[in-house]
């Protein structure tokens, strides 16, 4: 006879171990909206959402990168791997503001005064993965010691694609010497030496480490893209082309950002395969 199901538990001594450990409560008492408009707190839960996975990014990518300095590509690829899919929940989450009108959204803008995304400290650690650096980025948070601490230590530290194209040099790719020995505090600008590594890679064992290392970064890169796109549809959306929150020209500013490429060479040397 098969045996009955087994309720859950209900009797604890204090707290749920579910609360223990997710902290629910916490998370919950977190929302403070600005004004009684009804669609602020969908705009706040939705910014702190976002704030969670930069954050599990940035584990990701950094542990991406630990994994390629010791040459370990299976980790380091795994760690790419999940990130891809994270990157497709913070893209979704733009959803529960991406059709707000105008009016809806100036309800509630003028309460936000100078606050921006840009100004997100754990999105600049994930833009300097990337290789979107300079010392300037640091300026905003001259006066959180802490917060500027940790961000100078992320600047100095070789970008996910610095370790990338490290690894490749180990591996015998010939990967220009300038590039290996830049300043890694400096945005990444692309090389046709870099390009040309990875036109020789995809020419060649399409079932080789180096191709399957391009292909992750490169889903890393779309998805990144992808996110920058929506960000910008978005505010056209609820905004048209007024002066964005925190001093920038808004969509305009926008517009330059979704425009960049991530992992340049990657996408130059299809071209050439």
């Amino acid at each position: 006879m098969p045996q009955p199901p087994t309720p859950p538990t209900l009797e604890f001594e204090s707290t749920t171990p579910y609360e223990d450990y997710v902290r629910a409560e916490i998370l919950s008492s977190l929302q403070h909206p600005l004004t009684d408009d009804p669609g602020e707190p969908a705009f706040l839960v939705t910014t702190q959402v976002m704030e969670l996975w930069f954050t599990l990014l940035v584990h990701e990518w950094e542990a991406a990168a630990r994994a390629l300095r010791r040459d370990d590509l299976p980790a380091a690829l795994a760690a790419l791997e999940r990130s891809v899919h994270e990157l497709g929940a913070l893209n979704a989450s733009w959803e529960p503001v991406a059709r707000m009108t105008p009016v809806q959204f100036n309800r509630f803008r003028s309460a936000l005064g100078e606050a921006s995304g840009f100004q997100s400290a754990m999105y600049r650690r994930v833009e300097f993965l990337l290789g979107e650096k300079s010392t300037s980025l640091l300026v905003p948070y001259r006066n959180v010691p802490r917060v500027r601490a940790r961000l100078e230590k992320a600047l100095h530290e070789p970008s996910l694609y610095d370790e990338a194209l490290r690894w490749l040099a180990r591996r015998g790719h010939p990967v220009p010497r300038a590039v290996l020995a830049r300043d890694v505090t400096a945005r990444y600008e692309p090389d046709p030496g870099v390009e040309d590594v990875w036109q020789r890679i995809y020419a060649g064992d399409q079932g080789s480490d180096e191709c399957r290392l391009g292909e992750w970064l490169t889903e890393v890169a779309e998805r990144v893209w992808r996110w920058r796109n929506d960000h910008l549809v978005a505010t056209r959306r609820a905004m048209g082309a007024k002066p964005g929150s925190g001093g920038s020209s808004g969509v305009a500013w926008l517009e330059k950002r979704a425009a960049k490429t991530v992992f340049p060479e990657l996408w130059t040397a299809r071209g050439r395969v």
